[in-house]
């Protein structure tokens, strides 16, 4: 660690802490060259996969274009913005416990579908529309015709 006032390599960790949710690792740190102490956070680097699209074109995953998608997807919809967190948490997760370098585009739309689905049934049907680009109001009206009969099935089970 390069102390940021005077270059030098040398420094001391003084203190070490958790951050309240644990994702990270504050430092207190103090150079041995200048004397000035500052503070450094920590945090895992982890790798994600790159994501084959429908073209054959492979990207890198991009959480900020998955945000988005779903964040339109349920605009105007009565879930906290936590409920979306942790919806994205569990989609990045996944494809880090999958551990592929790559992975199709439509592996991750169904499972971004299925969180939907689960979250909100009118956010579900916006972004499937999308998805699968939905042509004409028939195509809306039999993924709603699923969706209520998968509902109905649930219930039945319940």
């Amino acid at each position: 660690m390069h102390c940021p006032f005077c270059s030098a390599t040398e420094t001391k960790v003084t203190d070490s802490r958790l951050v309240s949710d644990g994702s990270q690792v504050r430092r207190r740190r103090e150079c041995l060259h200048c004397g000035e102490r500052y503070t450094t956070y920590e945090t895992a680097a982890l790798v994600m996969p790159h994501i084959i699209k429908t073209n054959g074109t492979r990207t890198p995953f991009d959480e900020v274009k998955l945000r988005s998608g779903i964040t339109r997807a349920l605009e105007k919809r009565p879930v906290q913005s936590e409920q979306v967190e942790a919806l994205l948490s569990r989609l990045m997760h996944k494809l880090q416990v999958l551990g592929e370098r790559e992975v199709n585009s439509h592996l991750l739309g169904e499972w971004v579908m299925d969180e939907l689905r689960e979250l909100d049934a009118v956010a579900y049907v916006r972004f499937a529309s999308v998805y699968r680009s939905f042509q004409d109001i028939t195509e809306f009206s039999n993924e709603v015709q699923r969706l209520r009969e998968k509902v109905e099935t649930e219930i039945e089970t319940d």
